[in-house]
């Protein structure tokens, strides 16, 4: 039906003062009096609600309209709004409903707890919150195509079904179409029986491609879903979510710390700029001095320290960590945040990890035991990009896929790019919901996306 967008109406007041709109949406919040009614309706294109005064001598039947959540199309008058003039408003001349909503809608009042809106993930998307995350969401993704298009990135689809576990972890899952059966004696007849005529399973990464095609194009990036069988459930974790993945020929650790650098800013920046209803929701409800937060990432230079220092800033803070600090233990939430939100304060790359503590595919230091591997930490969350240089050296590489116990025959390819015109390239993965956390203050994970997938919970 024709119909004129409300951010249109509100961000463009003047052009439509005095002028007949027909506007469509679903019922915020209503009033009733006597003589007049009052709806306030959103129709998805902005956070702002705007409001429809009606006159029930001239629309009488007003009772069906009222309860939250149900549909209407108004036609009326634009006009500046009576108590104040910096808002517009549409002095309806009819309303017409479109779907009734009952009383049994179960979302009556403000203030439902996260958790209860996530029982409800079908209708939560109505609410104040969930307008403005996916729609900074929106604009986040924005951000990052931009990003990469400015500087001459080359957008790459790597593939979801694979038959390798990038991190080599273990953490896949699995993709089949022969299901639960006992027509096989061995898993080996199981996986050669099935679609792939192979074991196949979601991807954990788009890394493995991604080299593929930084080999050849220089500066590539994937943006897309990954998968990840983590019996975890805390949260900052989920089994679905959306990864950043840009790969960089001719670059070494010190160039993509300084390309994640200048990508976090950038996208900062952007939705600072492009977002400001929604960050203000976010501020008062989640996170005060939110926007004060993140202009200080777009100001500060961020910290690094190397992961040995960083063991002994922890053993020496005179904190009681539930995880001992040891040199080759794998920070915890607890370690980063330390680092974040009290020696640093700010946003900080932690550098130089022990090799056992990361992916086979990591460029090996010249001490032997540690990897040219960094983990961007920021306050609040905690680690959101995870990012090294690759082992570019073919005896190296082969060493460390034997030294695993790794499937060689997954690999084959991915050692060609070191026999033929290898060269030094780095890459990381940025988690979107991750990064939504730190930019809204949300705590947590299964409330930056539509349908959250976690362990147990598949709704």
């Amino acid at each position: 039906m024709k119909h004129t967008d409300i951010i249109d109406i509100l961000k463009n007041k003047s052009d439509y003062i005095g002028r007949e709109v027909t506007v469509c949406g679903w019922v915020r919040t209503s009033r009733d009096s006597k003589n007049i009614a009052f709806l306030e309706i959103n129709d998805g294109t902005t956070l702002p609600h705007l409001q429809i005064v009606i006159d029930k001598s001239a629309i009488p039947d007003t009772a069906q309209l009222m309860p939250l959540s149900t549909s209407v199309a108004v036609t009326g008058t634009c006009v500046l709004g009576v108590k104040n003039a910096d808002t517009v408003e549409i002095n309806a001349k009819s309303v017409t409903l479109i779907g009734a909503s009952p009383l049994e809608y179960p979302i009556q009042k403000k203030g439902h707890s996260l958790e209860f809106l996530r029982t409800i993930p079908h209708l939560r998307v109505r609410t104040n919150t969930f307008n403005a995350m996916f729609r900074l969401r929106s604009k986040l993704s924005e951000a990052i195509h931009r990003y990469f298009a400015e500087r001459n990135y080359i957008y790459v689809n790597t593939p979801i079904i694979t038959g390798s576990d990038c991190e080599g972890a273990g953490e896949i899952f699995k993709v089949t179409s022969i299901g639960f059966s006992q027509d096989y004696k061995t898993e080996a007849e199981y996986n050669e029986a099935d679609f792939f005529g192979q074991a196949a399973g979601l991807t954990v990464s788009g890394q493995l491609e991604g080299e593929v095609m930084a080999c050849a194009f220089g500066k590539i990036y994937t943006f897309g879903p990954t998968f990840r069988a983590e019996n975890s459930n805390t949260a900052r974790h989920a089994a679905e979510f959306w990864q950043i993945e840009p790969e960089v020929a001719f670059a070494e650790l010190d160039d993509i710390i300084e390309i994640a650098t200048e990508m976090i800013k950038y996208i900062v920046r952007f939705v600072l700029e492009t977002c400001p209803d929604e960050l203000a929701l976010f501020e008062r409800f989640y996170e005060k001095g939110l926007r004060e937060k993140l202009q200080s990432v777009v100001d500060s230079e961020f910290a690094r320290v190397d992961y040995t220092e960083a063991i002994e800033i922890l053993k020496k803070s005179g904190r009681e960590f539930q995880y001992p600090v040891e040199w080759g233990c794998d920070l915890q939430t607890e370690h980063e945040r330390y680092l974040t939100d009290v020696m640093y304060e700010r946003p900080v790359f932690v550098v130089n990890y022990p090799k056992a503590l990361k992916s086979f595919y990591m460029k090996q230091n010249a001490d032997g035991k540690t990897v040219a591997a960094t983990d961007l930490l920021v306050p609040g969350v905690g680690e959101i990009i995870g990012c090294s240089e690759r082992e570019a050296d073919y005896e190296k590489l082969l060493a460390a896929i034997e030294s695993r116990g790794m499937k060689m025959s997954d690999y084959e390819n991915y050692l060609d790019l070191r026999r033929f015109g290898s060269v030094p390239h780095s890459g990381f993965g940025l988690g979107l919901e991750r990064m939504l956390m730190y930019l809204t203050g949300i705590g947590n994970i299964r409330d930056t996306t539509i349908y959250p997938r976690a362990k147990g919970d598949l709704k």
